[in-house]
């Protein structure tokens, strides 16, 4: 086992005429990759959880329940569906993941090549696959079967020329966790790259203690509000003690998003709420909302976009994601983007008082 870093021992020789050239990285998404695999279901239940504000998938155990193979998406996951979303948006834009020796992989790269990501930092891991994710699709929701191979992520040499503007860290493997020290010192020793951190499933488990210099280098934190319950500690879930307590860990920005609710972000100094776009059509499918939603914020911010606009950009793209099957399909473009922001169909971000806490539904702050 072992990983190649030359991208034409995989395949990857022909991908280089759309991949940036040196030093002109401005979004580098870091994170496991895969091929996400969606099943719809029919005959299943979905019953509310035990604490009320979950739910859950009821299969019958020891019995067969017939599926229709509805997508498979080849590029897949939290990192290659904000990669896509950044490259489609116009912004020079690479993936450093990790795959397996095979065809999937060598798909994965080609998927991710035709949509203008650089691939050059695609490491190639042999005697392990690529990952594969199982989507149980049902109605307008999904349950994620995911399972990360044991890579050894570990930063190329050509990263340090290259010198991305932005790093966008989301989710990776339990097995990755020394990584990321690695790129915690990578980021001390480049002041001028910039951070957004969308902390998947293990990260979030890991717990804020053993990430604390990566939650002190980042610029941008994204997360839904339950996550940031749990990275602050803050058990009320009132927003304004929740961006109070994630800015004490280090992130400038941080944004708080609230599933249809709409979403918040502060920057220190303003707390704004975003309502989320009415939706006249029942969505098809939400997977991929939330990245969409953070990748084209960060997106709008690394361009140069006030964050009560890179709000708005990111409710639209999220809601155009929402009534495409898969997680890349219904991505806008930057022409489009645009002129849906310039019809106004996303209501203006609006300033809360920090203090009160009492617009939008907050609790006491």
């Amino acid at each position: 086992m072992g990983l190649k870093s030359k991208a034409r021992e995989h395949g990857m020789q022909a991908h280089r005429s759309v991949a940036s050239t040196p030093d002109s990285i401005e979004f580098m998404a870091i994170g496991d990759a895969g091929t996400d695999v969606f099943l719809r279901l029919f005959d299943v239940e979905v019953l509310e959880g035990p604490d009320g504000g979950s739910r859950l998938l009821v299969l019958p155990f020891g019995g067969k329940v017939p599926f229709e193979p509805a997508e498979t998406v080849p590029a897949g996951g939290n990192a290659a569906n904000a990669a896509v979303c950044s490259a489609r948006l116009g912004l020079s834009t690479a993936l450093l993941s990790v795959v397996g020796d095979d065809d999937v992989g060598r798909s994965l790269c080609a998927s991710l090549a035709s949509a203008g990501v650089d691939v050059r930092f695609v490491q190639v891991e042999e005697g392990l696959p690529t990952n594969r994710n199982f989507v149980l699709w049902h109605g307008e929701d999904r349950t994620i079967l995911v399972h990360h191979q044991p890579y050894a992520y570990r930063l190329l040499p050509p990263l340090g020329r290259d010198a991305p503007r932005w790093c966008y860290l989301s989710s990776v493997g339990e097995h990755a966790l020394a990584y990321h020290d690695e790129l915690a010192g990578y980021l001390e020793a480049h002041p001028d790259v910039q951070l957004a951190f969308s902390p998947g499933t293990f990260q979030l488990a890991v717990g804020v203690a053993r990430l604390a210099r990566l939650y002190r280098r980042t610029q941008v934190l994204c997360c839904n509000r339950e996550e940031a319950a749990s990275i602050s500690g803050v058990s009320s879930g009132a927003i304004a003690e929740l961006a109070v307590a994630l800015h004490g860990l280090g992130p400038t920005t941080v944004i708080i998003t609230d599933g249809p609710a709409g979403a918040y972000a502060s920057d220190g100094e303003r707390l704004l709420f975003s309502p989320a776009l009415p939706d006249p059509v029942p969505p098809l499918d939400r997977t991929g909302a939330g990245d969409a939603f953070s990748a084209t914020c960060v997106a709008a911010l690394a361009r140069g976009r006030d964050l009560a606009d890179a709000l708005a950009f990111g409710a639209i793209n999220a809601a155009s994601v929402v009534h495409s099957l898969g997680s890349q399909a219904g991505l806008l473009d930057a022409k489009e983007l645009e002129r849906r922001f310039e019809l106004g169909l996303a209501a203006p971000a609006r300033p809360l008082d920090r203090r009160a806490g009492a617009e939008a539904g907050l609790g006491a702050p």
